[in-house]
């Protein structure tokens, strides 16, 4: 390890209203994380429920499944790199980010973005810890018998408190409980997805077999048309490997009128006169056994064949919400690298365990949903297709496989969870007041607030969210790499960071330079959500608020550095 690798607090900042244990820097000695660590790391938050959906998304847009997983390896690819450049300070000062974020808003300015990071994490430790808590209650049905449904229920709920409680368990138990569960939970994923794969392609038969299935999931159940001033409905159920319909029968569902069940034709049928096709649903079942699908709105089909700028500018949206789903981490990063042993293995690591471990979680997403058409007779639409893993493995009659695959589903979830949604609004949090709040004191406001945000709603609107918070945390990581990259060259004053008067103090614990390119820069990247004809920035946003508040920041802060005599410790 070089000299100027790892710097270290030598003045006594200890009685500083800014200092805590849990903000402090992480000594030499204490760096225990190999890149072997930080591989695990991201294989233990890269798999999880919300990566599976990711995909569903893609494909149900009309995306093939490898249009998807290129986005996706691109996205990943992409984000890792300002992860990786936004960790080099934690490894160099072993500072969390809400203490690295001091140089460049300020003493009091970081509460702003940090709180920003704390709340969207909160939101994700909610979903998430729902989805823990649908695995405990899937094994519950499987021991006893039960189903689990799609409905809310007091033992969901009470399944959704024992997970919780789980996760305080780690929590309070501190960053090495956490990097404990991280190392010997991710093999068990990974052949948990290895598993998965070879199951589906036994079932059906052969690997090409499987993926050949993935068009069905491009199709919508059901469509109409207008032709010579009549509504004509397309069905589209799903068929088995010899191309033959699942589903016999189908009904309209208008209002509250429940239409009479009718045989399934081959091509489009004339939607009777009388039934409006405004909020018209539709449902097919399969009349030998009796199962029937749920009920979907049937969608007006689309004429135009989009061309290529059209298909480009759409992987280009897709590919910003992907960059989205770990822009939140790459903020934060230094929450975890502080407790590397050396760039190298914050580097290797990063880039060992994101990118690859979330194409292979998404590959496996797309190729068990697709085994899943053909292999379980209730499915009759692409619908009702079993992205959701926790829903998938309830399909299972046998409840020992429940019970396994469950177990796995909890480990994930929690990895996820503990990793990516409680060490930085926990810290985020402790900096609000660092004598009173505590590392644990953080995480227990931060499962507080996971309750809150009501996550058997907020799941229905993963994408949408994902887009908006990337165009607020843009800026703010475009601040922080200008800040510590251009500006600083990578050279801080360890012990002004714990000073309320020191050299991070600027005006009033705010730097008008970062507070006015992080303005300007969300500016810049949502303003196209409200005004349409600027709507491809809002399809940008992490790019174009990344971009503006990059240089921004740089320009206003040229020479300020100098005047402020900030030199590097030694």
């Amino acid at each position: 390890m070089s000299n100027d690798e790892i710097v270290e607090l030598r003045e006594d900042v200890s009685q500083s209203p800014l200092y805590s244990e849990d903000l402090a820097p992480v000594p030499a000695e204490e760096r225990t994380w190999s890149m072997w660590h930080l591989a695990s790391l991201w294989v233990g938050m890269a798999v999880c429920i919300p990566t599976y959906l990711l995909a569903s998304y893609m494909i149900g847009g009309g995306m093939s499944w490898i249009e998807s997983l290129i986005i996706i390896g691109l996205a990943n690819l992409i984000v890792t790199i300002p992860m990786v450049l936004n960790g080099h300070a934690g490894v160099k000062y072993g500072i969390p980010f809400p203490v690295l974020g001091r140089a460049s808003f300020g003493t009091a300015g970081i509460h702003l973005a940090s709180l920003v990071r704390a709340i969207v994490a909160c939101g994700w430790f909610g979903i998430q810890t729902w989805i823990g808590g649908l695995a405990i209650y899937a094994i519950y049905a499987a021991l006893t018998g039960g189903t689990v449904g799609t409905d809310l229920s007091l033992g969901k709920f009470i399944c959704f408190a024992v997970f919780w409680l789980l996760n305080m368990f780690f929590i309070w138990k501190g960053t090495e409980s956490i990097k404990f569960l991280e190392q010997y939970s991710a093999p068990i994923l990974i052949l948990m997805g290895l598993v998965l794969i070879g199951w589906g392609a036994k079932q059906a038969g052969g690997f090409g077999i499987v993926l050949q299935q993935s068009q069905q999931l491009q199709q919508p159940g059901a469509e109409y048309f207008e032709q010579q001033g009549k509504n004509f409905l397309q069905i589209n159920p799903i068929t088995d490997k010899q191309g033959k319909a699942k589903a016999t029968q189908y009904r309209l569902i208008s209002g509250k009128e429940e239409g009479p069940w009718q045989a399934i034709a081959r091509g489009p049928v004339q939607i009777p006169a009388g039934i409006s096709t405004e909020n018209l649903q539709l449902q097919v079942r399969k009349q030998s056994t009796d199962a029937s699908s749920s009920r979907v709105a049937v969608q007006k089909r689309s004429d135009e064949v989009a061309g290529l700028s059209s298909r480009l500018w759409s992987y280009v949206l897709w590919l910003t919400v992907m960059v989205g789903f770990w822009a939140t981490m790459s903020l934060s990063i230094s929450d975890i690298t502080r407790y590397a042993a050396s760039q190298k293995a914050q580097v290797m690591g990063q880039f060992i365990g994101l990118p690859g471990t979330m194409m292979l979680y998404s590959f496996v997403a797309i190729f068990v949903t697709c085994a899943a058409l053909i292999n379980f007779d209730d499915i009759l639409i692409a619908n009702d297709a079993p992205w959701d893993p926790v829903s998938l493995i309830s399909k299972f009659k046998n409840p020992a496989i429940v019970i396994i695959a469950q177990v796995f589903m909890i480990i994930a979830t929690l990895s996820t969870n503990i990793a990516a949604n409680v060490i930085a609004p926990s810290n985020a949090f402790s900096n609000l007041w660092p004598q009173k709040i505590t590392f644990a004191g953080g995480g227990l406001i931060t499962g507080l607030l996971g309750i809150a945000s009501c996550p058997w709603w907020l799941m229905d609107s993963i994408s949408s969210i994902l887009i908006f918070i990337s165009g607020l945390l843009g800026p703010v990581l475009g601040v922080m790499l200008s800040d510590y990259f251009l500006v600083r060259k990578k050279k801080l004053q360890l012990a002004e960071l714990f000073k309320s008067d020191g050299a991070y103090s600027y005006s009033g614990g705010f730097n008008p330079a970062a507070m006015i390119a992080l303005a300007l820069g969300v500016l810049v990247a949502i303003i196209g959500f409200f005004v349409p004809a600027l709507a491809w920035l809002y399809t940008l946003s992490w790019f174009s608020g990344f971009a503006v508040s990059f240089v921004l920041y740089w320009i206003l802060m040229r020479g300020k550095v100098a005047e402020q005599q900030l030199v590097a410790a030694s």
